[in-house]
């Protein structure tokens, strides 16, 4: 199972959370930014329904792949600043 690690750091001129290299949008204050954060983390636990999803890669093609509903990553979030 995949891990999602949530960083919550200054941004763009004020403050957001990323996981790997994909930023959130902005937040006005650091506070709400590791709320935003710590509620995605969160979510990412919630199951649900047995899926086809559908994502453009890098290369600008697209995938479609199945998804379990129970199949949820564990989940972190770390305050880098």
């Amino acid at each position: 199972m995949a891990n999602a690690t949530y960083h919550v750091a200054e941004h763009d001129g004020g403050f957001a959370y990323r996981v790997d290299d994909v930023w959130s949008g902005p937040f006005p204050s650091h506070e709400a930014a590791l709320a935003a954060a710590n509620d995605a983390a969160q979510g990412q636990q919630i199951g649900g329904d047995n899926v086809e999803i559908q994502f453009q890669l890098a290369d600008g093609r697209w995938q479609t792949q199945h998804v379990e509903g129970g199949d949820r990553p564990e989940t972190d979030v770390v305050d880098d600043g």
